[in-house]
């Protein structure tokens, strides 16, 4: 079973994805954050059933030529992990090297930084985007040796104005991602 994590049903409805998605497929709606993101990957790593597990969902960027594009993550990083000096930004004190800082997904070089708050102006810790629950979903299923994907659409600039850009473009990226997920 290929299990595909989408925060907010209005990124991609439920109606739209099970008519475009082979029967392989259930989406879940984790809810914003990572708290939300990491208690319902847990419920699907806890079932036998599981192959794969795809997050796909909205991410502010601060990368202008990214917008409007759909984009595979290449890397993820905690932007909110703040320990210093016990550990740099980003990076999670006291724990083994493998999750120390960020994780790496795919051969992309598309970065990608998780915290628990909506971007309005470049954070600290800049990469290509932001959002609010890869990286939690991303250190499950690496902890729990799971097929993990991450494929976001770049619905704003994550600047003062990322508020109206994302309600307007929200989901905008649907078909883009039906039509990633088929090739």
């Amino acid at each position: 079973m290929i299990y595909v994590l989408v925060a907010l049903e209005a990124e991609l409805p439920r109606k739209f994805f099970y008519e475009n998605m082979p029967k392989n497929c259930e989406i879940v709606y984790t809810g914003v954050g990572k708290v939300n993101a990491a208690i319902a990957v847990t419920s699907i790593l806890a079932k036998a059933n599981h192959t794969k597990i795809i997050n796909y969902g909205t991410a502010g960027t601060l990368t202008p030529e990214l917008a409007g594009q759909l984009l595979e993550v290449g890397a993820v990083y905690q932007r909110d992990m703040d320990a210093r000096p016990q550990a740099p930004l980003g990076s999670t004190p006291f724990e083994d090297s493998q999750f120390h800082a960020g994780i790496v997904l795919s051969n992309s070089n598309i970065t990608l930084s998780t915290g628990d708050n909506f971007v309005t102006s470049t954070p600290e810790l800049v990469t290509d985007l932001v959002d609010m629950e890869a990286y939690a979903l991303a250190k499950a299923c690496r902890r729990f040796k799971t097929n993990f994907t991450c494929v976001k659409y770049a619905s704003d600039f994550a600047d003062e104005n990322a508020a109206a850009a994302w309600a307007e473009n929200v989901s905008n990226g649907a078909d883009k991602f039906v039509e990633w997920f088929k090739n």
